[in-house]
């Protein structure tokens, strides 16, 4: 099993954990958490997909992905205790799963000829994309959307891991380092409430 397929397999399950959490917190039943844990795990990675020419989709031809989607969501569904606090579970395991699927997005682009800058875009897609349809369902406004560092978070990662691929770093460690980094700035903007400026509209 190469690192980057075993990364690709960590990172289908903790964003699985995330959705399917979330379907928790929405009170849904079993499939519905599979089915929300599903589309966040496999969602960026779909669309990073079909926007580069891929079809079809990982998620067709190899069912490690739906397997893995299951196991998270069962989990989920019946380990309670470990998911109590369930705001911060989901941040936990979203932040973890943006910093693998940046990794993941950014390497099969570069694989199929993409540049640099467009390899980095489809690391965004694939790392944030899945969380949007996650929060669509959820009938939340996405995080993407928000004033929240998350996107720019995954770029980060995306310029990271590009950078210590410049310096032939191996690619399990580069994985490890850039999700962690990624993970990371995520993580410590929630805790620090930090948040990108925005427009305010000045009404007097």
């Amino acid at each position: 099993m190469s690192p980057l397929y075993l990364a690709d397999l960590i990172g289908v399950f903790v964003f699985a954990v995330s959705g399917a959490i979330a379907g928790r917190q929405k009170e849904m039943d079993l499939f519905g958490m599979f089915m929300l844990a599903t589309v966040t795990c496999v969602g960026g990675g779909t669309l990073r997909s079909l926007l580069i020419g891929v079809t079809p989709p990982p998620v067709l031809n190899d069912p490690a992905y739906l397997i893995v989607a299951a196991i998270a969501t069962i989990a989920s569904f019946y380990a309670e205790p470990i998911w109590e606090r369930g705001e911060r579970a989901v941040s936990l395991f979203d932040a973890l799963g943006l910093g693998v699927f940046v990794c993941i997005g950014v390497q099969v682009s570069q694989a199929n000829q993409l540049a640099w800058w467009a390899a980095v875009g489809m690391g965004m897609v694939t790392a944030t994309f899945g969380g949007v349809i996650r929060d669509l369902l959820r009938t939340e406004v996405p995080l993407i959307f928000r004033r929240e560092i998350y996107a720019t978070a995954a770029l980060i990662g995306g310029l990271i891991y590009l950078g210590m691929e410049r310096i032939h770093v191996p690619i399990g460690f580069n994985i490890l380092i850039t999700t962690t980094i990624t993970a990371a700035i995520r993580i410590t903007a929630i805790r620090l409430n930090l948040n990108l400026p925005t427009i305010v509209e000045n009404k007097n």
